[in-house]
């Protein structure tokens, strides 16, 4: 006698999508759930540690840009005894969670794949390869351009009786943000092609909401970067760019209503 789950719903000429999702029981969705976020917390861990050993080099790729902006005279200091030895930690948990990033966006994948179709369950390359790609491309655009900008703005305020003398946690503090901020508007294009072959958006809905999104892109560069209007501007505009990408995306591979998933 044929297995319910796999016998005759297996049989000849059946598309092997028509079983899926596949039915777990709740015990074992959370025991998937447990052995993955174990494998991410110690992906984490090892992460940190890869990143504190050559802490010191990389410590210096992030602020020796900033220190050769500061006004003559001026450095970047540290007013707890701490603070210089927790901003080594920041950093290393920072570049260690990017270091990982690959693998962890293929855990969530992987967690979401029993979900998806066969078709999409293809794509986990695809989209480990694609999130990470534009991650580091928004990250380096934020570290390259939009911090150095901004912080040449705030230095610019230094006068005769006013210097300009930064502390390291607020430094780090802004830029991890802008650093998270970009790598993740970055994302957009992905979000999009998933929302269109889910049929959840159309490039026709994309271009006929242009406008919001332009307020909305100048809401979240204004939210997101130090306020000045160029560096709002620097996020503001990728963001409407990558919303441009997106409707490309949405025309191309938009399902069509004729056409399966």
């Amino acid at each position: 006698m044929a297995s319910p789950r796999l016998g005759a719903a297996r049989g000849p000429g059946r598309d092997p999508d028509d079983d899926w999702p596949p039915r777990l029981s709740l015990l074992a969705r959370l025991d998937d759930v447990r052995r993955r976020l174990v494998r991410i917390a110690l992906a984490l861990v090892a992460g940190f540690l890869a990143a504190f050993a050559f802490i010191t080099p990389i410590v210096e790729f992030v602020l020796k840009p900033l220190d050769a902006r500061l006004p003559e005279g001026s450095r970047i200091i540290y007013t707890e005894p701490a603070e210089a030895f927790i901003l080594d930690l920041k950093v290393a948990a920072l570049v260690g969670a990017v270091v990982v990033s690959p693998y962890l966006l293929w855990q969530f994948w992987d967690l979401v794949a029993p979900a998806l179709r066969a078709r999409a369950r293809r794509m986990a390359v695809g989209f480990v390869f694609s999130a990470t790609l534009l991650f580091f491309v928004g990250a380096s655009f934020a570290h390259f351009v939009v911090f150095p900008w901004a912080w040449t703005f705030f230095a610019s305020f230094a006068t005769e009786y006013m210097r300009f003398v930064p502390r390291i946690a607020p430094t780090f503090a802004l830029y991890a943000k802008m650093i998270l901020a970009f790598g993740i508007v970055f994302q957009l294009p992905i979000v999009v092609f998933f929302l269109a072959r889910a049929g959840l958006v159309t490039h026709r809905t994309l271009l006929r909401q242009a406008r919001i999104a332009t307020l909305v892109a100048f809401v979240l560069a204004a939210l997101l970067t130090p306020p000045d209007v160029v560096s709002q501007v620097l996020l503001a505009g990728p963001i409407m760019a990558l919303y441009g990408v997106g409707i490309l995306i949405a025309w191309v591979f938009g399902r069509r209503p004729d056409a399966g998933d």
